[in-house]
């Protein structure tokens, strides 16, 4: 179904996901992923104390509580988006969906624990991002919000214009607090 593009199905010169223009990355992507490594690690190491105190530990129940930390690793990994002009790109642990935000055809809210923007493209692509990426990084909605103006204005986005606006305000009502936060009048 959507474009899904790996290291190995690449080409070699990095066609797929690359567009043109710079990208625009997660400016917090680091320090998330950062935080869920030092989560794995200190459950890893929190499970092998245990283990010794206990004089349980061996090799078999190392490896253990290493694949747990591992895994535990690969859940809280936050996926890479990057924004380009004309393509939005998600970046998983093994998979990368982009869809080309200058052909949008809808973009949707998915409530739940964990609310994500589901955007498809006239392909048929498909991608899921948590809003507040782009809530946090100004650049990144700028870009998103141009192609999807774009979008709708080639009439290929038939479905989202409501959640777009949704989050245009609230990146807006953001941005109105960080700059009263900065200034000193909150």
């Amino acid at each position: 179904m959507g474009r899904r593009f790996t290291q190995a199905t690449k080409g070699s010169d990095g066609a797929g996901a690359a567009g043109p223009g710079p990208c625009a990355h997660d400016v917090h992507w680091a320090g998330e992923r950062r935080s869920a490594l030092g989560v794995a690690l200190l459950l890893f190491a929190a499970l092998l104390v245990m283990d010794a105190g206990f004089g349980r530990l061996d090799v078999v129940r190392g490896a253990l509580w290493a694949g747990l930390g591992g895994l535990v690793f690969a859940i809280l990994r936050p996926p890479r988006v990057c924004v380009r002009p004309g393509l939005l790109s998600v970046r998983g642990l093994l998979v990368t969906d982009t869809v080309r935000t200058d052909s949008l055809v809808s973009v949707r809210w998915s409530d739940g624990v964990a609310q994500r923007m589901i955007l498809r493209d006239t392909d048929g692509s498909r991608a899921e991002i948590d809003p507040m990426i782009l809530v946090r990084n100004p650049v990144m909605w700028h870009r998103l919000d141009t192609d999807a103006r774009a979008s709708a204005g080639r009439g290929t986005l038939r479905c989202g214009a409501a959640a777009l606006r949704r989050l245009a305000e609230r990146i807006d009502g953001e941005t109105a607090r960080s700059v009263f936060r900065v200034s000193g009048l909150r």
